[in-house]
This record gives C-alpha cells, sequence and structure tokens, in this order.
C-alpha cells in the first residue's frame, strides 16, 4: 500500500481526492492537512465524507510523517506549492500538484504535465506532476486531437462555463448563491490565467492558430462545458476529422467520442472522471464540445488517475465510482 498525504485538504478538489483514495485497493490515505480547518471533523464539512471518522491534521503533519516512497496530491495554492513542493520532492515523495504553479513550461521543476491523453507515457513512473487546469483540460481533449490539421486551422475560439467550485472553496463574495443564481457570468476577458496553459499545449502539438477563448461561470455547483470552434482556410472532410478523434481517443477509459447529433451531458459526467465529446462539422468550422467535472476530470479524478500511472498501477483504479455530495 502507497500512503497518500493530501495537503490543502479541505477544498473542492481535495474532499474529491479523499473521496478517491479512501476507496482505492492499493492506496491509504496518510496525513491531510489543513490550516483553515485543523483540528475539525472533515464529516462536518464534507457532505460526501460524513461517515469518515477523522478530523483534518494541523501544518506540519504531512512533514513530519512523510516517509520516502510516500504520494502527496497538493491542494494549497500555487504560491504555497512553489516554497514547499521542491523539499516534498528531495524527500523522496512521488507529488502531483493541483496549482498552476508548474504548469508552463518556464516554470516546470521537472515537472510532468498531468493530462494523461497525450502524456502517458511520461507520467508512467514520474516523480512529479503538474495536473492541469479544468478549463485547459476540456479544452485539449477537444482541441488536439486536430493536430495533424494544424497548418489548415486559421482561428480557434472556445466559449467555455464552469460550475462554481471551480472557484474555489475560499467565501468569496462573487461566488454566493445570491450572486450566481439566474446568470451566466463571462470574466477573465483581459486574459484567463489558464489561457497561457492552453496555448502552450497546443503549440507543443503543432496547433498554432490564434485563440480566442472566453470563460462563464454558471450557477451549476460542479461541470465544465467547453465549446470548441476550429475555423479551417478551407473545408476539412468529415470523415478524416472522426477518424482523428477515434485514433487519439478509441482506447481511452474515460473519454467517449459521443454519436453524430447527440450532445455531452454535464448530469452524466458527474462525479466521474469521464469525458463525452462531440464532433460535427459545417463547412470551414469544426465543432467540438467536450463536458466534464470540473472536480473529477478537471481537478481530483484527473490526480488520481495521474497517480495510479506514477505508480504503475492500473490507470482507472479507484474511478469507477460516481460522487456523492461535492
Amino acid at each position: 500500500m502507497t500512503r497518500v498525504h493530501v495537503a490543502g485538504a479541505a477544498g473542492y478538489a481535495a474532499s474529491e481526492v479523499i473521496r478517491l483514495v479512501r476507496n482505492h485497493p492499493s492506496l491509504e490515505l496518510g496525513a491531510l492537512e489543513s490550516a483553515s480547518h485543523a483540528g475539525s471533523p472533515i464529516g462536518e464539512h464534507v457532505p460526501g465524507l460524513r461517515n469518515f471518522e477523522r478530523a483534518f491534521d494541523p501544518p506540519g503533519t504531512l512533514e513530519a510523517t512523510l516517509a520516502a516512497g510516500d504520494a502527496v496530491i497538493f491542494a494549497g495554492g500555487a504560491e504555497l506549492a512553489r516554497k514547499q513542493v521542491p523539499a516534498l520532492l528531495e524527500r523522496s515523495a512521488r507529488v502531483v500538484d493541483l496549482s498552476d504553479a508548474f504548469r508552463l513550461h518556464a516554470h516546470a521543476h521537472g515537472a510532468v504535465y498531468g493530462l494523461a491523453e497525450r502524456y502517458r507515457d511520461a507520467l508512467r513512473g514520474a516523480a512529479f506532476v503538474a495536473n492541469p487546469g479544468c478549463y485547459p483540460t476540456a479544452t485539449l481533449l477537444g482541441l488536439l486531437p486536430l493536430a495533424s490539421f494544424a497548418r489548415h486551422i486559421a482561428q480557434l475560439v472556445v466559449d467555455a462555463k464552469s460550475g462554481v467550485t471551480g472557484a474555489g472553496r475560499t467565501p468569496a463574495t462573487a461566488n454566493l448563491f445570491a450572486e450566481v443564481a439566474g446568470d451566466v457570468r463571462a470574466y477573465g476577458l483581459d486574459g484567463h490565467r489558464h489561457e497561457a496553459e492552453i496555448v502552450q499545449e497546443l503549440a507543443a502539438a503543432g496547433i498554432t492558430a490564434p485563440l480566442v477563448f472566453t470563460p462563464h461561470v454558471v450557477p451549476l455547483s460542479r461541470g465544465l462545458l467547453a465549446d470548441c470552434y476550429a475555423f479551417f482556410e478551407r473545408e476539412p472532410d468529415p470523415d478524416a476529422l472522426r477518424a482523428a478523434f477515434e485514433r487519439a481517443y478509441g482506447g481511452s477509459r474515460f473519454v467517449r467520442m459521443l454519436p453524430a447529433g447527440r450532445a455531452p451531458s454535464l448530469i452524466g459526467v458527474a462525479g466521474t472522471n469521464d469525458a463525452e465529446i462531440h464532433l460535427s462539422s459545417k463547412g470551414r468550422i469544426v465543432r467540438v464540445i467536450c463536458a466534464i467535472d470540473n472536480l473529477g476530470k478537471g481537478a481530483a479524478g484527473n490526480a488520481l488517475q495521474n497517480l495510479n500511472l506514477m505508480l504503475g498501477l492500473p490507470e482507472e483504479s479507484s474511478l469507477n465510482d460516481r460522487a456523492v455530495g461535492v
């Protein structure tokens, strides 16, 4: 059994990590560290873990109990990750960081970018993984299979919508129910912090067309829908497009290509590590719609998928169940 510690354990994504690790046949929970909730029973703060009789551990517990070969899911903020993750790696821990501290190549500190559908081989046996953001995950799953058509793509447009848990659990007026109910709120219009991550990974695959990216918050607790549009210089072959996506995801345990005319469902992927993809084209415009759970494939589920690969375990271990609550 590999022991898994969770830093920043009181957050939404971290709570999902705890749930998944609890049900994993080859992993066991170590320190569950939280500065904001230290000493409080976990079940009082996380509805889906009401039967879990443990309290959050205080800061310093992870450092005191960490042993070589342990794994750490780091769910604190980027600034904290930059300070603490290098020390964890020096102590021979395997680390999956959920923040955006190490996702860009210029700041990677040796981390493998954790999109298994593209970097599966590099993730096997890796010591350090930068888990992708939820917006980049859905967008990249939707657009990366178009790499073989890259020279014919003139423009990319992504319209994406996320549930409010994507903003984290720290209280903020803008995320209160009364603020989001009945509204669809566009934000980050001067440049979203995850846009550079998307551009980096598209460019690494050879897709360099300019991108217009517009994220929105919608009044849902969880879920993310990315509507991706690729404007081609000439009309692409629909059969060749479908073949490219089938090659990319035909053997994938978690990515489902939907039949023509069927739309992805946020309810269908809620509480899972799954992604549903719709592909269609009209003239020179290719439309790809990708649905994920922002806390599942967009965060905790993907982190566990990566950790399974890092440890040489079956990729789907503990990722077959749906979540209960947030």
